[in-house]
């Protein structure tokens, strides 16, 4: 299956230095979008944990699948921040078609056995300080919150719009009562963001990969038990954002195995790989 026509789309993805983030903008990118990108690392400037990659490596993937990257330096715990973001990309572009939220720096510190407090994953929640808890609030939910609040009010001008954020299905217990209550918290951001957008014209939906391929299971040696590239969920991002009747999932957290059948779509080698649920 082709790519969809998103070239007349303009796209926002947070939290895209590397990782899911990634993988959303390089699809959008395939479908010819106008794509920005941003994090809260950069080339010229600060980067999480030191890490190699960056906001204009994303920008510069965009390009090369066929759209165009633009990339803006943004920490979106930061309610200042995010609203200049969005105030620039309105006033610079006009409109936001499609904003994604896939920031998670939850999992910053872990070294593939512990975080930072000493707790490993699953460790019971009676045996672990609470305090990190907030951080994880701050890691998923809190960004989500502060970029939808951003953008609906153009969204809502427009009577148009899709809201996308990257958690996981929490149908089932994850696991790990800090990670599982943070998605969850996430997710139900999602229904309630769809309840009062859906009547002004704007669909908010949720959006969940598998264990995915990113950077950081390879550095901590879980590449192996990855199940999927995050071009998959981005090729599902590009296929809802191209569905014109996408209103019909607004609040739901759709996976992006089930999505691969319904559109059509696969994986970057062909495949298309089935849910699968995930630790940290």
């Amino acid at each position: 299956m082709s790519a969809p026509d998103l070239s007349q789309k303009i796209c926002l993805v947070a939290g895209a230095s590397r990782g899911v983030g990634r993988g959303l903008a390089r699809a959008l990118g395939e479908a010819g979008a106008t794509v920005i990108v941003t994090a809260r690392s950069s080339e010229t400037g600060p980067r999480t944990e030191m890490r190699a990659e960056a906001i204009e490596d994303t920008a510069r993937a965009v390009d090369a699948a066929g759209g165009r990257g633009h990339h803006y330096l943004c920490d979106h715990r930061s309610e200042r921040a995010t609203d200049a973001l969005v105030h620039w990309a309105l006033r610079r572009f006009g409109r936001i078609d499609v904003a994604a939220c896939s920031v998670w720096s939850g999992n910053e510190g872990y070294d593939g056995e512990r975080y930072p407090d000493g707790a490993g994953w699953g460790t019971p929640f009676w045996r672990r300080s609470a305090e990190p808890y907030i951080g994880l609030l701050e890691a998923g939910p809190l960004p989500a919150l502060l970029l939808a609040r951003a953008v609906a009010p153009a969204m809502v001008a427009a009577r148009a719009g899709l809201l996308a954020l990257v958690s996981f299905g929490t149908e089932d217990y994850l696991g790990d009562v800090f990670y599982d209550s943070a998605k969850a918290a996430t997710n139900r951001l999602t229904l309630a963001f769809a309840r009062e957008l859906a009547p002004h014209g704007v669909t908010a939906l949720g959006l969940s990969p598998g264990f995915v391929a990113t950077e950081r299971a390879r550095d901590l040696g879980h590449i192996q038990d990855a199940t999927e590239s995050p071009l998959y969920a981005g090729r599902a991002l590009a296929a809802l954002a191209a569905d014109p009747g996408i209103a019909v999932r607004a609040g739901a957290v759709l996976h992006a195995g089930d999505l691969a059948r319904i559109y059509g779509f696969t994986d970057a080698d062909g495949t298309r790989p089935e849910r699968f649920r995930v630790g940290p």
